[in-house]
């Protein structure tokens, strides 16, 4: 005999299914009468739950949208789920950081022991996104937890690290496949949606950042070893250098130019530029780049009219682009695509 609590919690977790179920079903999955079953949901009604009614020989019930959030049930991939995606959540950068953290606090007082270790070995550091960040790639959750366990524990790690090539369509039987990678793993970095290890190449006697997409960890694991320090003491600072190919974090080139774009338009395709609006139908955009080509040939994936701000540097690569992408047209219009290459001229 379950105690009502119990009945409780399991009647929340089937209607949190999202689906309608007959009053009869749910009576007969809980082991009770149709008369417990309304009395049930006449209790969780009371605990502000918006719990909807359908009449007929075979009423039913479904969960809904009340008017104010009542307590919440998950279970254990939920929990983490929830866990991790607060944990991320600075990196949307809107704001919501203290927020995230708070909410993370709140789920870490009343989860299960076995959930808080899951969680406390998931540690991760998010950042925000930067000018081709890439296309989110999915990342098995196993593969996930196991790295962030051999991170925890301080062992060496062995994987095998599929080529780059084999996801462009390359014969995988064309070259023999590299030995496993030995690394001390030191940090799950997130950005973007892409995963990536950041660890110390033991072979390479360097700091390497790894795509968790392409890892295939090995057991078992090596010996403990003690953590070497990021250059510099700080793992955002440090990677977000790396992903801009450099030792500093900070783009080489930086430039500033208006658009013909309301702010809102702007924003979730800005990366780590700073968009500030100027009035309903215009906006700036400050970003960077490793290059000042690249700088403008990212603005220029907005497709609008812009004027440059400033550097000068700027303005001369925008220059650079057009007369390219002029020669190319003429180019195209001139027959010279017969052979199957176009003229790029600077």
């Amino acid at each position: 005999m379950t105690t009502t609590t119990s009945r409780l919690l399991t009647l929340l977790s089937l209607l949190q299914t999202r689906r309608d179920w007959p009053g009869s079903v749910l009576a007969e999955r809980l082991g009770i009468s149709d008369r417990t079953v309304r009395r049930d949901v006449d209790r969780l009604r009371e605990l502000g739950y918006s719990i909807q009614a359908t009449m007929g020989p075979d009423g039913g019930y479904r969960l809904a949208a009340g008017s104010q959030l009542p307590p919440l049930l998950f279970d254990d991939d939920q929990t983490v789920a929830v866990a991790i995606a607060l944990q991320t959540a600075p990196a949307a950068g809107v704001g919501i950081e203290e927020g995230a953290l708070r909410a993370l606090e709140t789920i870490r007082q009343v989860m299960p022991s076995r959930l808080l270790h899951r969680l406390d070995t998931l540690e991760v550091t998010a950042i925000a996104g930067r000018p081709g960040g890439g296309t989110p790639a999915r990342v098995p959750a196993d593969v996930l937890v196991s790295l962030a366990g051999t991170v925890r524990a301080r062992e060496v790690l062995r994987f095998d690290y599929a080529r780059r090539d084999a996801d462009l369509g390359a014969d995988p039987g064309a070259a023999p496949a590299p030995p496993p990678r030995r690394v001390e793993p030191h940090h799950i970095v997130t950005s973007m949606g892409r995963w990536y290890l950041l660890a110390w190449d033991l072979d390479r006697e360097d700091w390497r950042l790894f795509s968790i997409d392409r890892v295939t960890p090995r057991v078992p694991t090596g010996p403990r070893f003690t953590p070497r320090d990021v250059p510099g003491g700080d793992v955002h600072e440090f990677v977000s250098a790396r992903f801009k190919g450099r030792d500093v974090n900070e783009w080489p080139c930086r430039g500033t130019v208006v658009l013909d774009l309301p702010a809102r338009d702007v924003l979730p395709f800005a990366g780590d530029g700073t968009v500030c609006a100027i009035d309903e139908d215009r906006c700036s955009l400050e970003a960077g780049s490793w290059s000042w080509g690249s700088l403008a040939a990212s603005f220029g994936r907005f497709e609008v009219a812009m004027e440059v701000l400033d550097p000068p540097e700027l303005a001369d690569a925008f220059a650079v682009l057009a007369a390219r992408y002029d020669a190319a047209a003429t180019s195209a219009r001139e027959g010279g695509h017969s052979n199957g290459t176009t003229a790029l001229t600077s």
